[in-house]
C-alpha cells in the first residue's frame, strides 16, 4: 500500500511537487490542505473530535472535516470526499477563503498549509468513520468562541487560528441561516 502524499506549494498555491504526508509534517514544508465548516439550518456549527489514534490533534475538538487534497483533485472535491469518508455527510460545500498559516503541533510535528476553507449546511445524519473521529456535536458560535478561548488545548491549533483571524466570517454564515430560516 502507498504512502498519501501532500501537493507541495508555493506561496500563490502553485504545486511544486508531491511528499509523503508524515514527512510533509516532519519537515514543515507548505502544502495544500482544505478546512470544512458545516453548520445546521440553525446557524450551529457541527464540531468532530478527533480520532485518539490520530498521530496529531488526537482527541481534539475541531471543524467538521479536514484533509489533504489527492495529486489531480480540486479542493472543492477534496472537502466533499472527506465529509463523506469523515462524517457520513452529502453536503454541497462553498468555498469562503484560504490563508496560509505555520504552527508546531505535538510529537515533533509542524503544520505548515495553504489551507482552503469550505462552508456548508446540512441537518441529516451523521456516520462517523471511528478511524478519524470519536464524537461530534453541533454548538453555537458564541459558545464555541468562549470554551476556545478558555480552554485552548481542547482544540486543534488550525482551528483556533482559523476562529480568531475569520470571526466575522463564521458568524455571517451564522446570521445569514439564522434570518433566512434555511
Amino acid at each position: 500500500m502507498s504512502k498519501e502524499q501532500v501537493i507541495l506549494v508555493n506561496e500563490q498555491d502553485e504545486q511544486l511537487g508531491l511528499s509523503e504526508k508524515l514527512e510533509a509534517h516532519k519537515s514543515g514544508q507548505l502544502h495544500r490542505a482544505v478546512s470544512v465548516f458545516v453548520f445546521n439550518k440553525k446557524g450551529e456549527l457541527l464540531l468532530q473530535k478527533r480520532a485518539s489514534t490520530k498521530y496529531h490533534g488526537a482527541g481534539l475538538w475541531t471543524n467538521t472535516c479536514c484533509t489533504h487534497p489527492r495529486d489531480g483533485e480540486t479542493s472543492e472535491a477534496c472537502a466533499v470526499r472527506r465529509l463523506k469518508e469523515e462524517m457520513g455527510i452529502d453536503a454541497k460545500v462553498e468555498k469562503q477563503f484560504s490563508f496560509v498559516y505555520k504552527a508546531e503541533v505535538e510529537n515533533g510535528l509542524i503544520e505548515n498549509e495553504y489551507d482552503h476553507v469550505f462552508f456548508g449546511v446540512y441537518d441529516g445524519k451523521i456516520e462517523l468513520n471511528p478511524d478519524e473521529a470519536e464524537d461530534c456535536t453541533f454548538a453555537s458560535l458564541d459558545k464555541v468562541f468562549t470554551d476556545a478561548a478558555n480552554h485552548p488545548e481542547k482544540y486543534s491549533i488550525w482551528f483556533r487560528i482559523i476562529i480568531d483571524k475569520f470571526r466575522d466570517h463564521l458568524t455571517g454564515m451564522e446570521h445569514r441561516l439564522k434570518s433566512v430560516g434555511v
